[in-house]
């Protein structure tokens, strides 16, 4: 081979060695670029196939945790005055004061209003001067008695007239003794002068002025005087829920909240009594609860809603109800797994409210689950996960009323429904 002949075929040569120098790192490079970004974290990976450069899938996840939850029974009840009275005058006659303001609190026993009492002093008065007057009769009549007594043991007087002087002062005996049943009454009904309150309590709206003609006989009374603190709710709870609370009023007292429209705190008291009969006509029973009312937060008549703890659930799993996606095969979860990648897990709800959901099986406490972004996600899927609780999405709202399935998974029934919030 001549020198020419050498020298092209090692130019050939060298190009082939670049060329193969060249096409291997233009292969191998960005495999090596891709796991030096996946090490770092920069959020970056190629797809295997195209090779493609793909981006994690932004999420909020959270660690499924232990916790107690109680479990709630909701409902919507009534409010109405421990006692309501309508004051009405029990003699007839003019009203000739009122000593009371209304919307005033008043104890019990608290003159209202006053009618005039002349006429029923005069009978009082006219009571007393007629047993006073039967008094001096029979004192007349017990001298005489003793007297006929003495001349009796000397056969002085017969004994027919000793015995008709005795009956005489046994006659005036029991006339006195009427005569203080007529005084009695007639200072009872003197004492129906003065209107007092009967009860302690709110009064109501005033309904008579001073000045007008009061009777028994008045429809609306004087006033209303409502006892509202402490105050009852009524409410009705589905039968389905009967055993339990046969459960827990036998165990001792159930606590209850009362609720404003918005889930806020209003006070908190006990069941008093759970109602003997079912009501066939709506499948409920009825339930009657007292709360305090210190701050007069409940008023008469108000609706009011109420949440009833019936039962705690202890260390069991829980996640933020966001977490939990329905498919055509029931519930589940996006779980992260180590390598950053997501897995759907098929999982068992036994109570959820607004905020929690109780797993009951398919999750372990510990394992991360994803709360939010699941449009983007599948099996498989590479995410980039941030912290909810951070966010602020577990956990209940403060004051916040549950709302949602029962146990068991026991649908709203009535307008009413069982709860789990920890």
């Amino acid at each position: 081979m001549t020198r020419a002949g050498r020298i092209g075929f090692a130019l050939i040569s060298l190009t082939l060695v670049a060329g193969i120098v060249y096409y291997s790192y233009d292969f191998w490079a960005p495999q090596a670029q891709q796991k030096q970004q996946v090490k770092k974290g920069k959020g970056k990976r190629f797809a295997p196939a195209s090779g493609d450069q793909i981006e994690a899938v932004p999420v909020l996840s959270i660690d499924a945790r232990n916790a107690d939850v109680p479990v709630y029974l909701d409902g919507v009840g009534t409010a109405r005055a421990l006692n309501t009275v309508t004051v009405r005058p029990q003699v007839d006659g003019k009203l000739i004061s009122i000593s009371f303001r209304e919307g005033e609190e008043v104890p019990k026993g608290h003159i209202l209003a006053k009618i005039d009492p002349t006429i029923y002093q005069a009978q009082y008065d006219q009571a007393l001067a007629k047993k006073a007057q039967d008094e001096a009769t029979l004192a007349n009549a017990k001298l005489d008695l003793e007297r006929y007594i003495r001349l009796a043991q000397t056969n002085a007087v017969n004994k027919q007239q000793l015995d008709a002087t005795r009956a005489q002062v046994a006659q005036l005996e029991a006339q006195v003794r009427s005569d203080q049943a007529a005084i009695d009454n007639a200072r009872a009904i003197l004492s129906y002068t003065d209107i007092v309150a009967p009860i302690a309590g709110r009064t109501g709206i005033r309904m008579v002025d001073e000045g007008n003609i009061v009777r028994t006989s008045d429809a609306n009374g004087l006033v209303v005087i409502t006892e509202v603190r402490p105050i009852s709710v009524f409410f009705n709870l589905p039968q389905q829920d009967l055993q339990e609370l046969n459960r827990g009023m036998a165990e001792g007292t159930l606590p209850i909240d009362a609720l404003t429209p918005d889930g806020r705190p209003l006070d908190k008291g006990k069941v008093l009594v759970l109602d003997n009969q079912v009501d066939q006509t709506t499948g409920t029973v009825k339930l009657k609860a007292e709360f305090p009312n210190s701050k007069l937060q409940l008023w008469p008549g108000q609706f009011v809603n109420v949440r009833l703890l019936i039962d705690t659930l202890r260390q069991v799993t829980v996640v933020p109800t966001a977490a939990v996606q329905r498919g055509p095969n029931g519930n589940f979860v996006y779980v992260i797994k180590d390598d950053e990648t997501v897995t759907l897990r098929p999982i068992t709800v036994t109570q959820q409210d607004d905020q929690q959901a109780v797993i009951e099986t398919g999750l372990q406490p510990g394992e991360m689950v994803v709360t939010t972004g699941f449009g983007r996600l599948a099996e498989g899927t590479w995410v980039a996960s941030s912290s909810a609780e951070g966010a602020g999405q577990i956990g209940p709202k403060k004051g916040g009323a549950p709302k949602g399935k029962g146990k068991g998974g026991k649908n709203q029934v009535a307008g009413d429904s069982k709860t789990a919030t920890p």
